[in-house]
């Protein structure tokens, strides 16, 4: 998935771009809002990330004039404002999420991840499958080369979100929001714990492992 990320501080534009790089998105860069408005306009980005205070043309102007297009592409919108009012007034002029700085990039992560969830068409299908892995969505099963598999109902939860986003790492901090609804980060290991338990029930006794661990961003499902 590609990611546009427009930051004139070059410290921010560089970490920014190696997180997302490291969980899997493709970055692309512009120092101003002139160049990253045209390259918003040109090029079907799946998000956007962008700081309000930039030079050539601002983030809400940027944001204003992408909606005025009609490209709608997700944009999080990062700033050192930390008011309600300044939120507010960004998600009412076209953002989709509003992050302050200074950010950890695990809940930058999981706010593109939320804003990329948020965009997928609508529709759901009765079962999912991957890698020999088979998913009744309807009837909550699950089974690996026909092998069925019990999985309890927060387990099986979390090997839909793998599979949905195989191949894309899945932070630590979006998998708290989505399976216990945390709308922080606590100082917890339900995450961990819970990943062990269905590696267990996945990959114990097949030769190749579906469940990634990726260092310092969350775990990925791939066949690699």
């Amino acid at each position: 998935m590609l990611i546009l990320v427009i930051e004139d501080d070059p410290e921010i534009s560089r970490s920014v771009r190696d997180g997302l790089n490291r969980a899997g998105y493709e970055a692309h860069c512009a120092a101003d809002g002139e160049i990253g408005l045209k390259m918003a306009i040109s090029t079907p980005y799946d998000a956007a990330v962008v700081d309000l205070m930039l030079p050539e043309v601002d983030g809400l102007t940027l944001i204003e004039t992408m909606r005025a297009k009609k490209v709608m592409t997700p944009v999080i919108v990062l700033s050192a404002k930390r008011s309600t009012d300044d939120k507010v007034m960004c998600l009412r002029r076209g953002a989709d999420d509003y992050l302050a700085k200074p950010f950890d990039m695990p809940e930058l992560l999981a706010r593109v991840e939320a804003v990329l969830r948020r965009s997928q068409p609508a529709g759901e299908s009765e079962r999912l499958e991957s890698a020999g892995v088979v998913l009744d969505l309807v009837n909550r099963r699950a089974s690996r080369s026909d092998a069925k598999i019990e999985l309890t109902p927060r387990e099986f939860a979390l090997l839909e979100l793998l599979i949905r986003n195989q191949g894309r790492p899945l932070s630590k901090f979006y998998l708290l929001e989505r399976l216990w609804d945390y709308k922080f980060t606590p100082q917890t290991n339900l995450v961990d714990v819970l990943v062990c338990r269905l590696r267990n029930n996945i990959d114990r006794d097949f030769p190749i492992k579906l469940i990634h661990t990726v260092r310092g961003i969350g775990y990925v499902f791939k066949a690699a």
